[in-house]
């Protein structure tokens, strides 16, 4: 009896005791903002307890390294665009980075760094939208091929299978964007506003906006901080799964499986301000606004 309850106990440890139980991890944070401490939150979640802080913006590169060096962890947690610049020198303890915006381009051939950037796939971003406006129809953008051009094609993909017709307009320069606005204004339901620099200008935000109003074309944008200023929804990351994300492949580097995987944030968070859809003259359902976005 005492031998079974013993391969019992055994067995239980063994399936509900992190894998990553007695290794060091080091968080390497870029700065100390509130997303990348969600993130961190998310991580420690999985991996089981508090994980050692190291902020890269307090301190010199060759500092950080030194210090790495000196802690000696199992794994170090990259969290942050700058964070991972500095942790890919890194060649000889696994790295794991997270909330970086396509990160691969940071990246060259290394064989010791896997992550989940927070890059938010369009197949997961429409969905989404679909369920808080689902008499869109026509989807307008514009878009810096050199810059977003992937993002634009997967798009096209995920419009198709939905039934959605894409209008996509390229610039290559801030200027066109006042004059391509008025080139989609009779071919829109939805403006979605990406994250591409050629578009989003301090000189062209106001003129997106404004066009958004005057036409009662509704704006889906991919920060809060736009959907503050007059976009009418906003579907971005959620930092702590995405810490999660990154805690289930540490478990799994540690527990001896495959190290270098990429992956994509898995879950979408959804924003309504629903003052502007007013505004428009758009009516959401309470229902939705309760599961899905936020009432501003």
């Amino acid at each position: 009896m005492v031998k079974r309850i013993c391969c019992l106990l055994f067995l239980l440890n063994f399936f509900f005791t992190p894998a990553a139980a007695g290794q060091k991890v080091l968080a390497l944070q870029s700065v100390a903002i509130a997303p990348y401490e969600e993130a961190v939150r998310g991580f420690e979640q999985v991996y089981g307890s508090e994980v050692k802080r190291l902020f890269v913006s307090e301190q010199k590169e060759k500092d950080v390294l030194r210090e790495i060096q000196a802690i000696k962890p199992d794994m170090v947690l990259a969290v942050g665009r700058d964070a991972l610049l500095i942790a890919r020198r890194l060649r000889d303890i696994p790295v794991v980075y997270c909330m970086v915006l396509n990160p691969l381009a940071l990246l060259a051939a290394e064989t010791n760094i896997s992550g989940v950037s927070m890059n938010l796939a369009p197949g997961k971003q429409l969905p989404e939208l679909l369920k808080i406006l689902p008499d869109t129809h026509d989807i307008a953008l514009l878009y810096d091929p050199a810059r977003t051009g992937a993002f634009v094609q997967e798009l096209r993909e995920a419009a198709a299978l939905a039934g959605v017709r894409l209008n996509a307009m390229e610039v290559h320069q801030p200027q066109e964007v006042p004059r391509r606005l008025n080139n989609i204004r009779d071919r829109a339901d939805l403006f979605w506003m990406l994250p591409d620099v050629t578009v989003i200008a301090p000189e062209t935000v106001e003129a997106i906006l404004l066009f958004s109003l005057e036409n009662k074309i509704p704006i889906l944008t991919f920060s809060e901080k736009y959907l503050e200023r007059g976009a009418m929804l906003s579907i971005g990351i959620d930092p702590f799964d995405i810490g999660r994300q990154a805690g289930e492949l540490a478990q799994m580097i540690f527990s001896g499986g495959e190290h270098l995987q990429h992956g994509e944030a898995r879950k979408a968070l959804v924003a309504v301000n629903e003052k502007i859809a007013r505004k428009l003259g758009i009516r959401i359902e309470g229902k939705l606004l309760r599961n899905g976005g936020a009432d501003r």
